[in-house]
């Protein structure tokens, strides 16, 4: 049987809170019996629902508190209120003080970033996080990192995405040397702003035991599945996973449309359910729902609001996976093999 895993839940966090928080864990058990929970929440709320969730019986520690971190809070005032108090601060600390291997929230992107950074602190030779995604490919899946946790960015912290987002891939995707490519309006070596180009010579001089620098993608690359991992930074990054999403739903209302305007649309959509119902899987966000915080002192995994329990059992999925794998000993053994040429100075 497999190492046991305790995650620590924010189940006040996101649209719905407990209501997602504790089935979710119950669907990511069935899956992984050998995990834990430390809940952090309003005890009157949680604890009924894990009561009533018969997978979770005997994995689920409640810790108690009423405050959660809202929607709309800026960072700031999240960490002014929520610090040491907050269920999410509380799901970040339990990681930090080693009594949970990862931790998984739905609430404020912002609030979580800012409580994980101060918390935890970032990695030695690591200058910024980075928001790491699972991309759904015509090939499988890629990792793309960073999808909005800083905008802007320098030649080194391209570098240092590199890095982690192949040490994510060779977990996640179990590769041993994955591709890399630095995402870009062009593949020609002299496109591109002076970050991009020096990343990239940084990276074609470094010949990474751990992962191969592909070189220049564009934006058609990432559902492709041209390479293994696309770095780009915060602020496109966030824009391309904005669009993809929105395409998808697009892509949705139109296919629904088309298959109901007649009545030979109709019959031929019965005829065809079994692939558009194996469509609709692929395209389905909440199968790749999860944002791997990488460079931290420990594993936060950032799911979105509004999933539900099938979305937020993904992200769960996600943490166990990094925390069984030790996400962070293989990103450090990488860093340690950059050499001090491509490091920060």
């Amino acid at each position: 049987m497999s190492q046991p895993v305790c995650i620590s839940l924010d189940a006040m966090g996101g649209d719905h809170g407990a209501s997602t928080v504790v089935p979710g864990a119950a669907i990511a058990r069935e899956r992984h019996p050998e995990t834990r929970f430390i809940m952090f929440g309003d005890e009157a709320v949680v604890g009924p629902l894990v009561e009533a969730e018969p997978r979770l019986k005997g994995a689920v520690e409640i810790r108690h508190t009423t405050m959660s971190i809202a929607m709309d809070d800026k960072p700031s005032q999240a960490v002014r209120q929520g610090r040491g108090k907050s269920s999410m601060w509380q799901a970040i600390q339990a990681v930090r003080d080693g009594h949970a291997q990862a931790a998984v929230s739905a609430g404020n992107t912002g609030a979580l970033m800012a409580m994980s950074k101060i918390c935890l602190k970032t990695m030695a030779g690591i200058e910024r996080p980075a928001i790491a995604c699972l991309w759904p490919t015509v090939r499988g899946e890629s990792v793309v990192l960073d999808v909005g946790a800083t905008i802007g960015t320098d030649a080194e912290h391209l570098v240092e995405m590199a890095v982690m987002g192949s040490a994510m891939a060779r977990i996640v995707l179990d590769l041993e040397r994955p591709t890399v490519g630095l995402l870009n309006v062009g593949t020609e070596e002299m496109k591109g702003n002076e970050a991009v180009k020096e990343a990239a010579r940084l990276l074609r001089e470094h010949d990474a035991a751990n992962f191969a620098y592909h070189g220049f993608v564009e934006g058609t690359d990432l559902g492709r599945g041209t390479v293994d991992v696309v770095v780009t930074e915060g602020f496109t990054g966030n824009i391309a996973l904005k669009t993809a999403e929105g395409t998808a739903k697009q892509i949705g209302t139109y296919l629904r449309s088309a298959m109901t305007r007649t009545l030979s649309a109709k019959i031929g959509a019965l005829f065809a359910r079994q692939a558009f119902k194996a469509l609709k899987d692929k395209m389905n966000p909440s199968r790749a729902n999860g944002g791997v915080f990488l460079g931290l002192e420990g594993i936060v995994i950032k799911s979105h609001g509004s999933e539900n329990a099938q979305g937020f059992a993904a992200a769960i999925d996600l943490a166990h996976d990094m925390a069984r794998h030790d996400l962070m000993r293989t990103i450090r053994d990488m860093l340690d093999e950059t050499p001090t040429t491509m490091a920060r100075v």
